[in-house]
C-alpha cells in the first residue's frame, strides 16, 4: 500500500477516481491547505451542448484562507443552476435516468463549507459506483508530505497528463471527444461499465 495524499474535489475528474479507487492507494485527503483558485476544488467539467462547460461554485470572500473553512456562497442558486445544466447535458445519455434520482440529491443540500458539501458529493457517487473506498483526512498542513502528493496533480486549466479509451459521449459525434470530464460524464455514459473503465486510467 502506499500513501496518497489527494485534494478534495468538486465532483471530480476521472483521473482523480483513478487514484482514488487504486486498490494500492490509501487516501488522505488535504484539508488545511490554502485554496488555490481556479482549480477542481470548487468546479467541475461536464460536455454541454456546445463543449466542455465548467459549473462552478460560488465562495464567500470572508478572509478564509484554508481549505477547511472556505464557505459556500448561496447568494444565487447555483445549485439549481448546476443541475439544470447536468440535466440538460445528460437527459439523452444511456444511463441518466438510472442515476438521476440519487445525483439530484447532491444538489438539495446545502452545507455551509466546501469541504463538507465535496465528501457528501462524493459520497453520493459512491453510492452510485457501489463502493465503499476509506479514506481519511490530514490533521496538519505539510509542505513536503512523505505521502506521494497529488495536491498539484490535477490541473483544471492544462491538458490531463492521464491516458484513457475513448468512449461515445453524447455530443461527441457532432463535438468530437473530450477527455477526462467530471466522473458524472462517465456514469451517464458508461453506466455498469463506470469501474472497469476507470481501473484502465493510465498516467
Amino acid at each position: 500500500m502506499q500513501n496518497i495524499l489527494l485534494p478534495v474535489f468538486y465532483l471530480p475528474p476521472i483521473s482523480w477516481f483513478s487514484e482514488f479507487l487504486n486498490e494500492e492507494n490509501e487516501i488522505v485527503f488535504e484539508q488545511f491547505e490554502n485554496f488555490p483558485k481556479q482549480t477542481y476544488r470548487n468546479r467541475c467539467n461536464i460536455f454541454g451542448a456546445n463543449g466542455k462547460l465548467s459549473l462552478i461554485i460560488p465562495i464567500n470572500h470572508n478572509g478564509a484562507r484554508e481549505f477547511k473553512s472556505i464557505e459556500v456562497s448561496y447568494r444565487e442558486n447555483w445549485q439549481n443552476l448546476h443541475w439544470k445544466s447536468i440535466k440538460t447535458a445528460y437527459q439523452s445519455s444511456p444511463y441518466f435516468e438510472y442515476y438521476e434520482d440519487k445525483m439530484v440529491k447532491i444538489f438539495e443540500e446545502k452545507e455551509k463549507f466546501l469541504l463538507d458539501f465535496n465528501l457528501k458529493s462524493l459520497e453520493t457517487i459512491q453510492q452510485i459506483l457501489k463502493t465503499e473506498k476509506a479514506h481519511s483526512l490530514n490533521t496538519e498542513y505539510v509542505k513536503n508530505p512523505e505521502s506521494i502528493d497529488f495536491r498539484e496533480k490535477f490541473s483544471a486549466k492544462a491538458d490531463s497528463e492521464y491516458y484513457a479509451e475513448e468512449y461515445y459521449q453524447t455530443f461527441s459525434d457532432k463535438l468530437g471527444f473530450i477527455k477526462d470530464l467530471s466522473i458524472i460524464d462517465l456514469l451517464c455514459n458508461k453506466g455498469p461499465e463506470t469501474l472497469t473503465y476507470i481501473k484502465n486510467v493510465k498516467k
